[in-house]
């Protein structure tokens, strides 16, 4: 069974979209564990446009299965962490007017950085993941860093199909096999493999099925759905269209 880890990000979107106390992520993460979610992640970003300092220490209080923030390499996202000690943290490249994510962690640019982090995370028994794009020399980088795990960039394979799973569809196939044949090369190495990004209720399933990936992030579609038919009913379909 693959696991699901639950972003809330975009339910402080909302608050914050009129500065307002609610909807509370922290009361959404403690329903999606409810539901069934194996765990929690945020994304704690340097301009703070949707989740706080306040958000993620509540939740290292109340999270009873695993918080993973995601986070910048930088000194301060650091000190955050090893002051808060969250079960995991993710590092993940930021840029200040984003929508969202764009792209992996440029492993080999950062390469000597990124192993300080890694190590200084890991020796507060912190575990820490590299969210990076499925290319084999990224990986094989990553495997240097001292990071135990990655994320797997699903974006691309997402926008090969953006209305849903159609295996006829040119990139399918194509995006699909990279996915494979990377979390099969970062297996070979000693990772453990995440995936997420961009993941929807209409193709995870193919993703889910590759049996090196142990655990998809997934937050957008799962918050929107929750507008329609709430947190519990969509975090339980999401669990459904993963493992069936």
């Amino acid at each position: 069974m693959t696991k699901l880890g639950v972003n809330i990000d975009h339910v402080a979107t909302i608050r914050e979209a009129r500065r307002a106390p609610e909807p509370d992520p922290v009361a959404a993460a403690v329903l999606a564990e409810i539901a069934g979610a194996h765990g929690i992640t945020v994304h704690l970003r340097g301009d703070r446009r949707h989740i706080k300092d306040r958000d993620v220490r509540l939740l290292r209080q109340v999270i009873t299965t695993r918080l993973n923030v995601e986070m910048a390499a930088t000194a301060e996202m650091v000190n955050i962490a090893l002051d808060i000690r969250p079960d995991q943290v993710t590092l993940v490249p930021e840029a200040p007017n984003e929508i969202t994510t764009q792209g992996g962690l440029d492993v080999a640019g950062h390469l000597p950085a990124l192993k300080e982090t890694v190590r200084r995370l890991e020796e507060t028994h912190i575990e820490v993941s590299l969210f990076i794009d499925p290319v084999p020399d990224v990986i094989e980088k990553s495997a240097e860093s001292g990071a135990r795990m990655i994320e797997l960039n699903t974006a691309a394979y997402s926008e090969a199909v953006p209305k849903g799973l159609n295996e006829a569809l040119p990139g399918y196939q194509r995006e699909i096999d990279k996915l494979r044949s990377c979390a099969e090369l970062a297996e070979s190495l000693g990772l453990r493999v995440l995936a997420g990004h961009g993941l929807t209720y209409r193709n995870v399933r193919p993703v889910s099925d590759l049996p090196q990936i142990i655990e998809l992030n997934i937050g957008h579609n799962i918050v929107s759905r929750a507008v329609l038919v709430g947190l519990d009913r969509a975090v339980r379909e999401m669990l459904q269209a993963m493992n069936g």
